[in-house]
């Protein structure tokens, strides 16, 4: 039933993240419904993301231009990193209204069992940013799995020396969460995480 052209563009939508073989087969046939003025626009807009979008030469998240919107604002606080795994990870933060330092996004974190090394992370320019800025702390906001652990325990070894306040968001239950169905780890980081009141 379907066409050559039809299968390919199928099989490019199913290689991006999360896109199982029917999603990929919807879009596809969506596309053949869309106007050609509005495929055209599509894939202009693929395109200039690849060619005008690039990594922010200090924190490494992505820009149109050398600094990123959040490291050229001057009303930000500059002594406080919050390291990330990825660019993604900046957009709940900063949806919280909560924050007002810097970042610095790692792209990725440490898993050895997927090759993933520190020499292939973005830790080198954090370094340098440490030892010549003036950073009074770094918030580890890294996801609470074995890798983002390992990563923190890492990181840490190399910035203590620095003489910088290391902290760590927490984690545990989610507001609205119910005990009875949050799993055992989970309330054990909770436990951990306590607060006083």
């Amino acid at each position: 039933m379907s066409t050559r052209y039809l299968e390919k563009l199928i099989d490019e939508f199913h290689k991006l993240p999360g896109i199982g073989r029917k999603t990929a087969a919807r879009l596809a046939f969506h596309v053949l419904d869309m106007d050609e003025s509005e495929v055209e626009k599509f894939s202009s807009a693929m395109i200039n993301v690849k060619k005008f979008v690039k990594r922010c030469s200090t924190c490494g998240n992505f820009s149109e231009n050398d600094l990123c919107d959040i490291c050229s604002n001057d009303l930000r606080d500059k002594s406080i990193i919050c390291i990330v795994e990825d660019s993604k990870d900046i957009i709940p933060l900063e949806k919280t209204g909560k924050y007002n330092g810097v970042y610095h996004v790692l792209n990725g974190k440490i898993a050895p069992l997927n090759g993933v090394t520190p020499d292939k992370l973005n830790i080198k320019s954090l370094l340098e940013r440490i030892a010549t800025n003036d950073i009074k702390e770094i918030i580890f906001a890294l996801n609470p799995d074995l890798e983002g652990e390992t990563t923190v325990l890492y990181l840490t070894k190399l910035i203590k020396p620095f003489g910088i306040t290391l902290t760590k968001i927490a984690s545990g239950i989610p507001m609205g969460g119910n005990i009875e169905f949050t799993d055992s780890a989970t309330i054990a980081k909770a436990l951990e995480g306590r607060q006083e009141l």
